[in-house]
């Protein structure tokens, strides 16, 4: 499935100590596919409030860290040397927050440090962490180039049908039952961060995002998939 395949990538990760997956609407259908190896699975009950629920459902199981990485179930291609090197550029230089930098495409994985806690806390709604990329000064939230296209996110049955000829896994038929007309319904909100799942382990997470813009001007280090 879509999830796991983006599962298999943040698991290959070495950069992070730990790795958590939100879920939200259709959880159990979604993570009965799953082969998970390392990841701890937290469902948001409070799904339906917008991606800042899931977003809090992964900051409380990530517990005391010195930074949490942010990536979305329904984005494949986020391969696990992409999120490596964006860890490692920001753990050579910490800042506030980091975004990943598409040959000028802003994407996940984001990056945001302890500092940044109290003001994830406080988010409410959708397109929540978008709120502290474009408010916040490239000093505080710091692009971080990868040399790749910006992946494919699933918002629609065409996106879904795309990224399974280009990855190699078979559509369901049962995830267009989930989607009206051509937009994913929304079973579930992060990852964000954190987006919901529907019954074909395709995040709904459309509304977590913005259209992409080119970028303005050693504790533990979970990362989650929502």
């Amino acid at each position: 499935s879509l999830l796991a395949h983006v599962m298999g990538d943040v698991e290959a990760a070495t950069s992070l100590d730990r790795v958590v997956l939100v879920t939200g609407g259709a959880a159990s259908e979604a993570v009965s596919g799953l082969r998970l190896t390392r990841s701890v699975v937290v469902h948001n009950d409070s799904y339906g409030s917008g991606c800042a629920s899931s977003l809090l459902a992964g900051l409380d199981e990530a517990g005391d860290a010195a930074a949490i990485v942010m990536l979305l179930g329904d984005m494949p291609g986020v391969t696990p040397r992409i999120i490596d090197e964006v860890v490692g550029a920001w753990r050579t230089a910490p800042t506030f927050a980091a975004v990943t930098d598409y040959r000028g495409e802003l994407g996940h994985p984001f990056v945001f440090s302890a500092e940044s806690f109290p003001t994830l806390r406080s988010l409410h709604g959708d397109k929540a962490v978008w709120k502290i990329v474009d408010h916040e000064p490239p000093d505080r939230v710091r692009p971080i180039p990868v040399d790749v296209a910006l992946p494919l996110d699933v918002d629609t049955w065409d996106d879904y049908l795309d990224v399974c000829e280009r990855f190699g896994f078979e559509p369901t038929s049962s995830c267009q039952r989930t989607m009206p007309g051509s937009r994913i319904s929304r079973n579930g909100e992060p990852s964000s961060t954190g987006p919901g799942v529907s019954s074909e382990a395709i995040s709904s997470s459309s509304s977590c995002r913005r259209e992409h813009r080119a970028p303005r001007g050693p504790k533990r280090w979970p990362g989650w998939t929502a």
